[in-house]
């Protein structure tokens, strides 16, 4: 995943008119960094932007009993349930990324993340299930109805949503937008190394972040890019794992596979103008694999870094613009 670099736990008045807020959301934190010389209330800031996160959260959780996702979850079987605006619209992009990906980004893939022990019921592999599901997993979410002019949504039995490939993408977005109705442009916002960021620093840089080594154990920078005017996520293999029927499995799905991602893709990061898309689309091209990825966004127009698995165990580096490799 990418990080900001130099970001302070706490706000600190060390470089004038830089301010840090952050707070918890998602089962982490997000954080805002921004640059300004102007007045402006601090409490009432960090209160719309703890808002902006919470409505995500309070819609989009699986592990929110009360969330919205999770009353669709509990719906009975072609019952259609109205979607608020902020579910609706993260829908509707996962829906989309659904069919442009064919298939390899799927928000109907929470029965297989709960089979495979990453759901909020249990960690422990229900392997036997995770079989069942396997056979005909696309046609069965090809039931899903999406009905955009009324906003409103059912699925079948067999789907449940998931939104964890999209959600914190959209959050970080949803805390930029809060940080320019405020009139303070310059900021950089992250959630759990999902970011955006947007102007530049004090005196006219970019933002500097880090893209993390993939390693399970430790923190290591492998890369740094500077940054503006961008969204940054990332997908990856080497944390957030399981050990199922013997073997080390991750927590992204291959909903074409109805298993676990087993590539050489260690880890991807997409770079777009909105983290819901860079969020969606790193999911995607984590079931892709490394060389129809990479393909389809250079195609897609899309920067993507590509962290590799050689055959001979080497981790090698690969990207959509080798200059993203020099910076």
């Amino acid at each position: 995943m990418f990080q900001m670099l130099g970001t302070p736990a706490i706000p600190s008045n060390s470089v004038p008119g830089r301010h840090v807020i952050s707070g918890k959301t998602m089962g982490t934190r997000y954080s805002v960094v921004f640059y300004s010389e102007l007045d402006f209330d601090a409490e009432a800031l960090q209160r719309e932007l703890q808002e902006a996160v919470d409505r995500v959260d309070e819609q989009m959780s699986p592990w929110k009993a009360d969330s919205i996702l999770c009353e669709i979850n509990r719906m009975e079987p072609a019952s259609w349930i109205d979607l608020p605006d902020e579910t609706f619209e993260v829908c509707e992009a996962a829906l989309l990324t659904c069919v442009e990906s064919e298939g390899a980004f799927d928000p109907f893939v929470g029965d297989l993340v709960s089979a495979w022990g990453f759901g909020p019921e249990t960690d422990a592999p229900d392997l036997s299930k995770a079989k069942q599901l396997q056979g005909d997993w696309n046609s069965r979410r090809r039931e899903v109805e999406f009905d955009r002019k009324n906003r409103r949504l059912r699925r079948p039995a067999t789907c449940r949503l998931d939104l964890c490939g999209i959600a914190k993408g959209y959050g970080v977005d949803c805390l930029s937008q809060v940080m320019h109705r405020w009139g303070l442009p310059n900021h950089l916002v992250s959630i759990d190394g999902e970011l955006r960021a947007s102007g530049r620093k004090a005196g006219g840089s970019g933002w500097q972040v880090a893209l993390e080594a993939p390693e399970a154990d430790v923190r290591r920078e492998a890369l740094r890019l500077e940054v503006s005017d961008v969204a940054i996520a990332t997908s990856g293999t080497y944390r957030k794992i399981r050990n199922a029927g013997g073997r080390t499995v991750s927590h992204t799905m291959n909903p074409q596979s109805g298993a676990p991602v087993k590539n050489e893709l260690l880890s991807v990061s997409v770079i777009a103008e909105s983290c819901m898309t860079a969020d969606a689309w790193a999911t995607a091209y984590m079931v892709m694999g490394c060389e129809k990825a990479l393909a389809h966004a250079q195609h897609a127009g899309l920067d993507a870094i590509f962290v590799v698995r050689t055959p001979l165990g080497a981790v090698d580096v690969l990207a959509t613009d080798p200059e993203l490799l020099a910076a």
